[in-house]
């Protein structure tokens, strides 16, 4: 442990260096960069050790870092893009879109190469283009990678423009520090092996190894079928159309007596472009930290009085400014029949009533009771989330819970809750969201890879400090010891 305060310490003195540079060496001129920027890079320890982990912890190399992409943050006016910022044809081309997982729950960012042409008239437009994707995703998953996927199928040398690639590459390289989890150039034709080796002397040591080649065979090494398209050998329906923006996985799931045809539908046909962005009420600055997680400690009298018959109760906690929610990041599922159901837990913790709703990226899959509704002051609620028979959880699956605070005396019935979530302004909204886990193959193995999974996210991809990593990994292996005594001892 001495080593690990130590270490801790090094950071910690390397974060603070950095700032304090960075405010004496670079800000200098008022108007150099975005105010905005410069006020979250002081103020967010875990933006500065992305920037250190990325730069191996150089200071120096950090600071060109940070000076090189707070440059073009404020060329691009990245603070202030939004939708209708961006010529509205470069969406309707359908030409670079979110949608999907891999198979490590990274969300993919697609380039259908075929569609692109080189025109220096509209290089900055696809510019912006690429910048407002790589932002908006930024802000609603702070600190989660992407895999860029490069489809090539139908596409020729024509369709390169070796200015906007490189142009994407230092999207990753610099401007957004360990955002990229791996490159996948799929089917690509041989005629363009020439270009694709001067894009690999562009790649940093740092990204030369998330460069991944993949034949329509191989690629499901990477990437589940039921998030490729028919032409890749998938089962994806998927077909890209704007608007909407189709980057919103999130749906209303099955309520206890059928799917909810309510206002998440409204939104979908009425709240098309920036009204579908779900904006936390946390600043960006707060939204990037790690969450503080307690451990909920449980006694003999507990085990055998849960909230929710054939739920299990939740071991952690997350405290957001208007409602505590248990369990703090995952929900766990497995097949026996203990193991299909969770409970998600809601204290609220205003001074007002909370509407909440909870929606899902596999609403066929989890039945959810209630999943719209509202909580008063210092009371409780508890939500449960039933995996249907016949399917299984999958890293992939995510769940959103939405939570707003009401006006004193407003109505909580089903009119009231559907006028209020068109009402409230997106900055209102508190959003807290949830991977799941199979724990049915939890075998020897199974916990290892799992482990070696909650590692990779927490610590390789930045945990934020190390000593919360620490305390995190002690609470995850008595939460997996737990289970080895319930269900494998």
């Amino acid at each position: 442990m001495a080593n690990l305060s130590l270490l801790q310490q090094d950071i910690e003195k390397k974060i603070e260096e950095t700032k304090q540079k960075f405010k004496n060496e670079y800000v200098q001129e008022s108007d150099k960069y975005d105010s905005r920027d410069v006020d979250r890079l002081q103020k967010d320890d875990a933006l500065v050790e992305a920037y250190l982990t990325w730069r191996q912890y150089s200071v120096d190399d950090a600071l060109k870092m940070i000076d090189d992409s707070f440059l073009w943050r404020k060329e691009f006016g990245l603070n202030d893009l939004t939708e209708s910022s961006i010529p509205k044809w470069m969406f309707e081309t359908g030409a670079v879109f979110l949608h999907g997982y891999d198979k490590e729950g990274n969300k993919l960012f697609w380039f259908k190469v075929k569609l692109h042409t080189k025109d220096a008239k509209t290089i900055m437009d696809k510019k912006k283009y690429v910048a407002f994707w790589l932002e908006r995703y930024a802000k609603r998953e702070p600190g989660m990678p992407l895999t860029v996927v490069f489809d090539m199928a139908d596409s020729g040398i024509s369709n390169i423009d070796m200015d906007f690639v490189k142009y994407i590459i230092n999207c990753f390289k610099v401007y957004y520090p360990k955002f990229l989890s791996k490159m996948i150039i799929v089917d690509m034709p041989w005629i363009m092996n020439a270009a694709w080796k001067i894009v690999k002397t562009w790649l940093g040591p740092e990204a030369i190894s998330k460069l991944k080649f993949a034949s329509k065979n191989e690629i499901q090494t990477f990437i589940d079928p039921e998030y490729l398209p028919l032409h890749m050998g998938g089962m994806d329906p998927f077909k890209y159309s704007y608007p909407p923006l189709p980057d919103d996985d999130f749906q209303t799931p099955t309520c206890e007596n059928g799917p909810i045809v309510s206002e998440d539908d409204n939104e979908s046909k009425e709240g098309e472009s920036e009204g579908k962005e779900l904006e936390s009420s946390f600043s960006s600055e707060v939204a990037v930290k790690p969450k503080k997680v307690q451990s909920l400690k449980l006694d003999d009298n507990d085990k055998g009085d849960c909230r929710t018959k054939g739920a299990r109760k939740p071991l952690t906690t997350f405290k957001g400014p208007l409602l505590n929610v248990s369990p703090a990041e995952e929900l766990s599922f497995g097949t026996k029949e203990s193991e299909r159901k969770c409970l998600i837990i809601l204290d609220n913790v205003s001074k007002n009533q909370v509407a909440f709703k909870v929606r899902t990226t596999a609403p066929e899959k989890y039945r959810v009771k209630p999943s719209n509704s509202s909580c008063e002051p210092g009371a409780s609620v508890d939500i449960v989330v039933s995996l249907h028979g016949g399917y299984q959880a999958s890293l992939q699956d995510r769940f959103l819970v939405m939570a707003a605070e009401m006006e004193q005396n407003a109505g909580a019935g089903s009119p009231e809750l559907a006028q209020f979530w068109k009402d409230v302004p997106k900055t209102k909204i508190m959003d807290h969201r949830y991977t799941t886990i199979n724990v049915s193959s939890w075998t020897g193995m199974g916990i290892c890879e799992y482990l070696f999974i909650r590692f990779y996210y927490q610590f390789i991809q930045g945990a934020g400090s190390h000593l919360i990593f620490i305390s995190q990994m002690i609470l995850l292996f008595d939460n997996v010891l737990l289970y080895i005594h319930k269900n494998l001892v």
